[in-house]
């Protein structure tokens, strides 16, 4: 009688080195591919470029004003009739304005940029995740298939002692219902690896039925993959609110600047006519007056109030930041504590599968012997692909939280 092969189904512990290599380096390389591809990511590199082009914004003085204006009645003067008259200015903010400017806008593309790493690292994640319930679904595809060739054999173990009357026809069809039973949950599957494989492409901004190329058999180590909690502390979702802290103090600096004077240069010229039949030194001598012009905010209630919300938004953002790594805690927390679960749950199928398989050799040699129950057959192979189905679901899990943990610290 031919057996079922476990080999490629059953998760064997350990360390297997080349397959943890190979799967890292494939699944690294789709979320470059994402990275490069995803759209999100796109607009968040060109949210990142708009607020660095900013920078350059500021780095600007007040618009130079120029003024033209024609005597339509010329006064006379003493050194002759004024025609019209041309002006410049240009006002100037006080010391270090521009340079505070600089710097705020410097500290928001800071945060854009914190931004775009959050994003790419969430794109990660879910490209990770993503990758770990596509191979789930192929490999229960696996074990689904092996199994209807099991109940195939077994079929025709009853149909040949049906013959000679050691068995009855209603054991062959509950062994063929089982196999519809399980040619149904094969369509299933069918459906779900479709739906995630769109999800997959997607996140990889690829054609819908592009293939995914997976590892055939993820295997849970000995020792779980290594990670430094200390990571928590510095990853970017806190360290976009000490830019955006960072940023609000340098609001208020330049807030302080802008609430000082701001000093203005021009240049007024007059062209003067000859006045006719008279000779005297300055006879049409043209007017050349530089000015010199101070604006001083006196009703400065505006520049006090942004100080106020400046010191009122750092508060919220401070608070924002320890609710956020709360947060960032507890899901740390759960994620160790599934991927534990997910390992435990693994170990404790790998017994009962070996169980099972021990009682499946005992029903082997008693059909030998001329005797066979088909009622405990089916039992025996329900919860063979159970244990089988809850292992996949284990490694699974383990991947996926392990994915979650390495967003979270590395």
């Amino acid at each position: 009688m031919r057996k079922l092969n476990r080999h490629s189904v059953v998760f064997t512990l350990g360390f297997c080195f080349m397959g943890i290599i190979a799967k890292a380096q494939q699944l690294q390389s789709y979320i470059q591919e994402a990275e490069a591809n995803n759209p999100q990511i796109q607009s968040y590199e060109l949210r990142y470029n708009i607020a660095e082009e900013k920078v350059n914004e500021v780095h600007t003085l007040p618009d130079t004003e120029f003024g033209v204006g024609y005597f339509v009645s010329e006064p006379e003067t003493r050194t002759g009739a004024q025609r019209a008259r041309f002006s410049v200015k240009q006002m100037l903010p006080w010391f270090g304005t521009i340079t505070a400017r600089e710097n705020y806008s410097s500290s928001m593309a800071d945060a854009e940029y914190i931004e775009l790493v959050i994003a790419k690292r969430k794109l990660a994640l879910s490209v990770s995740q993503s990758y770990y319930r596509l191979y789930a679904i192929t490999a229960k595809q696996k074990v689904l298939d092996e199994n209807v060739q099991l109940l195939k054999t077994y079929e025709r173990l009853a149909l040949t002692s049906v013959e000679v009357g050691k068995a009855s026809a209603v054991d062959v069809l509950r062994l063929q219902i089982r196999q519809n039973e399980l040619q149904q949950q094969k369509e299933v599957l069918v459906e779900d690896y479709l739906a995630e494989k769109v999800q997959f492409n997607n996140l990889l901004n690829k054609e819908e039925n592009k293939k995914v190329t997976l590892m055939d058999t993820l295997v849970i180590p000995f020792e779980d993959m290594p990670f430094s909690k200390d990571g928590l502390a510095m990853h970017p979702e806190l360290l976009k609110y000490d830019k955006l802290y960072e940023s609000i103090t340098q609001s208020e600096s330049l807030n302080q600047k802008e609430s000082l004077p701001n000093i203005g240069f021009g240049l007024d010229y007059i062209p003067v006519a000859e006045r006719p039949e008279m000779n005297f030194n300055d006879n049409g001598k043209d007017i050349v007056m530089p000015m010199v012009s101070v604006s001083i905010p006196i009703f400065n209630n505006k520049y006090s109030s942004r100080t106020k919300q400046n010191e009122l938004r750092q508060q919220e953002i401070t608070a924002q930041k320890d609710e956020r790594l709360n947060t960032l805690k507890t899901l740390f927390a759960q994620a160790k504590q599934s991927r534990n679960s997910a390992k435990i749950a693994f170990n404790t199928q790998m017994k009962n599968l070996k169980q099972a398989e021990n009682a499946e050799d005992i029903l082997i040699r008693n059909y030998e012997t001329g005797t066979i129950d088909f009622n405990d057959v089916l039992d025996i192979q329900e919860l063979q692909l159970k244990f089988q189905m809850n292992q996949i679901e284990s490694v699974k899990m383990y991947y996926v939280q392990s994915a979650i943990i390495n967003y979270l610290t590395n």
